[in-house]
């Protein structure tokens, strides 16, 4: 996966490389605001397995949430920070008293926050192609019962997160892009309803998303 993110983003500096001679559009540049959406996939990592039935142990759902960032030129490229707040719809349908399913428990994906950077050049002056990388945190809901009472609380994942993505200026304010991005989590609590939390523990939890986004620059 990792082969395939480089490949990409070599692939984006080839087709963009005419670009570097060429001062970067201001539609680019700035603070941005913007609403996100698309494909969610969560699943054991490569050294872990999991009960869930069938060949396919990924948890899918809808991503949803907002983003915000800001990008400069720098010659011919662009650079910027950028953060975001997501949820998604994926869950592991099963019995509830049931433990030992995706290697947490009976569980769904909750909130993910992301911090980061991109760096980018243009493809065409409207156009931008561009790589990122940062830090990930993100929720899995726990549902757990006795038989008789439900009890909720949740695992906090943190790990980092590589993509790479498309994005086309509209006008000179709005944009639409679009990309993929991997997360891997490596290090894990737990925290339980009254707010305390377990010692950090070792996990192994890959993430794939393909996400739409469209945005407005100020």
């Amino acid at each position: 996966m990792r082969t395939l993110l480089i490949g990409l983003a070599v692939a984006g500096t080839a087709l963009a490389t005419p670009a570097f001679a060429q001062d970067a559009n201001p539609a680019f540049t700035g603070f941005r605001i913007g609403a996100l959406g698309g494909y969610d996939g969560i699943r054991p990592g490569s050294s872990e397995d999991s009960d869930l039935d069938g060949d396919d142990q990924t948890v899918n759902g809808f991503l949803y949430g907002v983003d915000a960032g800001y990008d400069f030129a720098l010659g011919g490229a662009l650079v910027g920070a950028e953060l975001e707040y997501t949820d998604s719809t994926g869950k592991v349908e099963t019995s509830r008293t049931d433990p030992n399913f995706f290697g947490f428990g009976r569980v769904s994906t909750g909130r993910d926050l992301y911090v980061g950077a991109r760096a980018g050049i243009l493809a065409t002056p409207s156009t931008l192609v561009y790589a990122k990388g940062g830090y990930t945190n993100a929720r899995l809901n726990v549902l757990a019962s006795d038989g008789t009472t439900d009890q909720r609380e949740n695992f906090e994942l943190d790990g980092y997160r590589i993509g790479a993505g498309v994005e086309q200026a509209i006008g000179t304010r709005a944009y639409a892009k679009l990309e993929y991005r991997y997360s891997n989590y490596s290090n894990a609590d737990f925290e339980f309803r009254d707010g305390s939390t377990t010692s950090n523990f070792d996990i192994d939890t890959d993430r794939h998303q393909v996400v739409a986004g469209v945005g407005i620059r100020f």
